[in-house]
């Protein structure tokens, strides 16, 4: 099948999906272009007047004319959008991180395999020239025994707020690493710093150990004066200097090494030479790539189990970020099993004995976590927390600062709890007339994915349903429907919200989030989110 042949769809026309739009379009590879938002999908027309352009992901992903799907949306959706794809029997290319956990990466690279479909993801640096020529001369003997490998990532601005520099900047890194030097790391070791968001690094240097006594480190930062892509490879025979943000001589080749002589240790130099690569541009490169695997039904050079690999790295890397001790060794990847079961405590927070606390959960200053209580993994409890006796919190759970979650309160997976909100168990509390233990009190539920804002009161024995939002300093005093927006003392409803976090505008019993592309129909002042479109829960 040759390239004009292709159906390629791609999903997500911003920053970077524009550049795989164009690309595409050169190949004569593309048969329709999306973007849930109107106004980037005008502005893309205006300059390719022959494409075919929707606002629905639905309508790409259905089309029966597109064999194959592009993803370059916002990383959160990778893994949905990715999923139902390849359940619509499409091959996909997903840019990186293929998903935001590597258990969601290995359902989608387990359901491609069951599909035999293509899964590849955008690990855009492996089809740069310049590293290819660098293994090639790892490859061929030039550069010896591999010893040491370091790569700087350096620039000012590019600031994200939902993610931190390692995740930013770190996986083209790392992909880069496990290309080169062809093997798994053995450990993982991460430090880093913070400056001008709370909780989220800005620097961070990880190092890293291979087998045969190969060593590496990243260093990233998006608070350094000038921009600096560097890339060091040292063997015992020469040195290789790759220098992606300088004009020319990009790629050095320096004959240099430490040489033993009669038992003494000698500095060896030699001329530097450039070494000439293509200068063909890698995401070319790189969607060629993806269409030879999907005619010729290949396996891709960063195929799914890559994208895998790249994202347990990170977790390990974020995992002693957070968790260091410095009375504890480090963990090492052939610990990961034992090290899953560790969350971690600060230490001026308590935790009483007879609770159990899910992996990489994390709990902060001052809080307080009471016998009985059952909290799932990866959870943040901020600071000045109180979780009562034997309540019972989800996965992947936000407790902001300064709330008490009081026995008879159930948090379920993913729930957002805003800075000093509150929750009650007592319908009518008496100080002269206590009312304690649970026959007193009203049970209080707050589904899957529900948002409440800060400094709202939740009165006891009411349900919050699934992806519902209640306003800052809303006070609940009825059960909240799902997906409803509610505001005010009473909360009342004042709209609805996509599973994202959007506000839907209904036009009539319908509405499509303009951030996501989900759909929604609303009956009886009650809304559900429409067939195949809600997936992962």
């Amino acid at each position: 099948m040759s390239i004009q042949e292709q159906s390629i769809g791609l999903i997500g026309l911003g920053n970077w999906g524009k550049n795989i739009l164009r690309t595409l379009h050169e190949l004569k590879a593309l048969r329709q272009a999306c973007d849930t938002s109107a106004a980037v999908v005008a502005r893309h027309r205006e300059n390719f007047s022959d494409v075919d352009f929707t606002n629905s992901v639905d309508e790409l992903i259905n089309n029966p004319d597109v064999k194959a799907v592009a993803i370059a949306t916002p990383a959160v959706a990778h893994y949905e959008i990715a999923r139902r794809a390849l359940l619509a029997g499409k091959d996909v290319f997903v840019e990186k991180p293929i998903a935001l956990f590597s258990r969601h990466a290995r359902e989608l690279d387990q359901l491609a395999r069951d599909k035999k479909k293509i899964l590849m993801v955008g690990h855009l640096l492996l089809y740069h020239p310049a590293i290819r020529k660098i293994k090639e001369l790892i490859t061929n003997g030039t550069i010896g025994r591999l010893q040491y490998i370091y790569s700087n990532r350096l620039n000012l601005g590019a600031i994200r707020k939902e993610e931190n520099i390692l995740w930013s900047f770190a996986p083209h890194d790392i992909s880069v690493l496990q290309y080169l030097i062809g093997e798994n790391p053995v450990d993982v070791r991460c430090s880093g710093s913070i400056f001008l968001q709370p909780g989220i690094h800005d620097v961070t240097l990880t190092t890293l150990r291979y087998p045969q006594n190969v060593h590496a480190h990243i260093h990233v930062s998006w608070l350094h004066p000038f921009k600096e892509h560097r890339l060091v490879v040292i063997g015992d025979k020469s040195m290789v200097v790759f220098e992606d943000s300088k004009f020319d001589h990009k790629l050095i080749l320096y004959p240099k090494g430490i040489d033993w002589v009669e038992g003494q240790p000698r500095k060896r130099e030699g001329a530097f030479q450039s070494i000439d690569y293509s200068t063909d541009e890698p995401l070319k490169q790189e969607l060629l790539h993806f269409i030879e695997c999907i005619t010729k039904r290949t396996q891709p050079l960063s195929d799914g189990k890559n994208g895998i690999k790249v994202l347990e790295i990170l977790e390990q890397a974020q995992s002693d970020l957070e968790n260091k001790n410095p009375k504890e060794p480090h963990m090492s990847i052939a610990d990961e099993k034992e090290n899953q079961k560790k969350y971690f405590v600060h230490p001026t927070a308590t935790v009483d004995e007879g609770c159990e606390i899910g992996e990489r959960t994390k709990i902060w200053h001052y809080s307080h976590v009471q016998s009985g209580s059952k909290i799932g993994s990866g959870c943040s409890i901020g600071q000045n927390v109180n979780v009562g006796n034997n309540v019972r919190i989800g996965n992947f759970v936000k407790i902001q600062n300064n709330v008490s979650v009081y026995e008879g309160v159930e948090l379920e997976d993913y729930v957002f709890a805003g800075p000093s909100m509150v929750f009650t168990n007592v319908l009518n509390p008496r100080s002269e007339f206590p009312q304690r233990g649970s026959e007193h009190y009203h049970r209080t539920l707050v589904k899957y994915g529900a948002s409440i804002g800060a400094n709202a009161t939740i009165i006891c024995g009411n349900t919050i349903g699934r992806f519902a939002f209640v306003g800052a300093g809303a006070v609940v005093t009825k059960d909240v429907p799902e997906y409803a927006l509610v505001v005010g003392s009473p909360a009342r409803v004042l709209g609805w919200m996509c599973r994202c976090g959007t506000r839907l505008k209904f036009k009539g019993t319908a509405a499509q989030c303009t951030k996501c592309g989900r759909k929604y129909e609303k009956k009886k002042d009650l809304v559900k989110c429409t067939k195949d479109v809600e997936v992962g829960k």
